[in-house]
């Protein structure tokens, strides 16, 4: 576990990213969503339409909406439906693997991890605030023996985008991913350890991947429950599920308009 605010990050920013490509005109974007409720604003507001000869590959359960908007080929790829029980594939595991399989497939200028989250209000979080993450962490693997501890923590930095952020006005915060909705105490422990400000279910599994392929990507995280609140965590998750997905749909449009002619050194 990485002391609290001691940065022993793995540097993803703009270092890693040739000069070619952060000159060169933003072009494909991949947005990275778990779960169908929460990618279907965003694929209704583009006009997106469903691949049926996925290039992500055959006989995966793997979803795929493509389209243009303005300047930009933008892609929304969801890890669709467990086979046997019929809901989402939602965890570090699929989200790996559509995001591997995306960036091979698509070959993206810019990931954008889009989806909802828990929120500390201590932290200055509350029920529909759109955040983008300032880094992320994994919670629930710990190792404690020395630098495999670091290791499990994961600690990557999001892409850094100052304008972009400056431009919409977001908040920003810590974001710590585990595979479960609730929160042990062990859990607890390391996410107020680092710090963290939001808790879901996928992000550092796709900064993972996203570094190790040397792909930007940034991470738009919306509220639906307040982890330091006085409601169970599902119960308010799908009360407010609706609601903070509109929230997440308008922000991430402004986000797309705002990249649109840019390249990355502008964001």
């Amino acid at each position: 576990m990485a002391p609290h605010g001691e940065d022993r990050s793995i540097d993803t920013e703009k270092s890693d990213v040739s000069e070619s490509e952060i000159r060169r005109p933003i072009s494909t974007v991949v947005f990275v969503i778990a779960m169908q409720a929460e990618a279907l604003p965003l694929v209704n507001k583009f006009g997106l339409s469903e691949t049926t000869d996925s290039p992500l590959g055959k006989g995966l359960p793997w979803v795929l909406y493509h389209g243009l908007h303005k300047d930009l080929r933008i892609n929304v790829v969801c890890p669709g439906r467990d086979a046997a029980l019929g809901i989402d594939s939602v965890g570090t595991v699929p989200a790996s693997l559509i995001t591997f399989a995306s960036i091979q497939a698509l070959q993206p200028d810019i990931i954008i991890n889009a989806g909802t989250c828990g929120g500390f209000k201590v932290k200055g979080a509350n029920i529909g605030d759109v955040f983008l993450a300032s880094d992320v962490v994994f919670h629930d693997r710990r190792i404690p023996i020395p630098m495999f501890d670091l290791y499990g923590v994961g600690l990557r930095q999001a892409f850094s985008t100052p304008n972009l952020l400056k431009e919409l006005n977001l908040k920003i915060g810590r974001l710590s991913t585990g595979d479960s909705l609730d929160m042990s105490t062990q859990d607890e422990t390391l996410i107020i350890a680092n710090d963290a400000t939001l808790k879901d279910m996928e992000g550092a599994a796709v900064a993972y991947v996203a570094d190790l392929l040397k792909v930007p990507v940034v991470f738009l995280k919306a509220v639906t429950d307040l982890i330091d609140g006085d409601k169970p965590t599902a119960e308010e998750f799908l009360q407010n599920l609706t609601v903070v997905t509109s929230a997440l749909e308008e922000t991430a449009t402004k986000v797309i308009n705002f990249i649109n002619g840019k390249n990355l050194s502008d964001l």
